[in-house]
């Protein structure tokens, strides 16, 4: 899989280390706002708030948890840029209403408010494109009740993969351990790409990356490991992608459909099908004339190849 260089690594740390420095400032303040009303509104120079500020404090903290514990916690800031408008919104109400009463305090409580926000913004901006620009990480696995190098064998024939994956047209081999991969992709349109095996190890792995003008850019390894007490072999995906900017982004994003870890799994399971019986079971045409079935094992349309 494609690894982050040095200088991507210590700016994505280095961002994450500011993004949990707010994500603790934040919690602080609701605590403060929550279990302090009375002392803060009297700092801030306002009327106490009895209602307003524990209500606001439990927002803060809301957003400094979501922050401090969620993988991806642009949304989170860009929560946080949101509550510092509305707060500097009702400061500004209070300086010019009969709440008011200290003027001087609320001024420095805005400007202060006011930097925060310049922070959060900065914050959340950066890490929405970072997290943006991040590859998409997919892992699933399944067990095949057939030995590691018939399924090895099945898989290093690129051309039988359109047969496990719905989205792929076709998979071609030219030469040099490269191939040019072909999906079907929205309203007609197809994306194409070629891709490189970078590891091959036989009845073991196969490890593979789009190579560079790739329309996605993605990168992927199967394992193929005999399952304890004969009873067939544990395959697990992993892959890698980065979808494009633009409509192109756009159209790659419908082309699972689905969520893309269940699209891999029902893949998986296709795959698990054609391997243990030879054909991938279908509900079309069945009397019950349910769209789908009670098993995402069934659920793949007709049988390819």
């Amino acid at each position: 899989m494609r690894n982050l260089s040095e200088k991507e690594t210590g700016s994505s740390q280095a961002l994450e280390q500011f993004a949990n420095s707010l994500g603790w400032f934040s919690i602080a303040l609701g605590l403060a706002e929550v279990f302090a009303p009375r002392a803060l509104a009297k700092f801030i120079g306002v009327k106490e708030q009895p209602i307003l500020l524990p209500a606001l404090g439990l927002r803060e903290i809301t957003s400094g948890v979501g922050i401090l514990t969620q993988g991806g916690p642009a949304g989170w800031l860009w929560s946080r840029v949101a509550g510092d408008a509305i707060d500097l919104g009702l400061l500004a109400t209070a300086y010019m209403s009969d709440a008011c009463e200290d003027e001087d305090r609320i001024e420095a409580a805005a400007a202060a408010v006011a930097g925060v926000t310049a922070a959060d913004l900065v914050c959340a901006v950066m890490l929405s494109r970072a997290e943006g620009n991040r590859g998409k990480q997919i892992s699933q696995t399944i067990t095949v009740g057939r030995t590691p190098e018939e399924l090895y064998g099945f898989w290093r024939r690129l051309d039988n993969l359109p047969r496990i994956m719905r989205y792929l047209e076709s998979v071609r081999p030219i030469g040099d351990n490269r191939s040019h991969w072909i999906a079907r992709g929205p309203a007609g349109a197809d994306v194409e790409w070629d891709a490189e095996i970078t590891d091959d190890l036989p009845n073991e792995l196969i490890a593979w990356r789009s190579l560079p003008g790739a329309d996605v850019e993605n990168s992927g390894q199967v394992h193929f490991q005999r399952a304890p007490g004969g009873r067939g072999t544990i395959v697990r995906v992993e892959m890698e992608y980065r979808p494009p900017a633009g409509g192109l982004g756009a159209m790659v994003a419908k082309l699972f459909g689905r969520a893309p870890e269940q699209e891999i799994q029902i893949d998986l399971y296709r795959f698990k099908q054609i391997m243990e019986t030879g054909q991938v079971t279908t509900t079309e045409g069945q009397p019950a004339g349910r769209p789908t079935s009670t098993s995402p094992m069934y659920d793949g349309g007709t049988t390819r190849g």
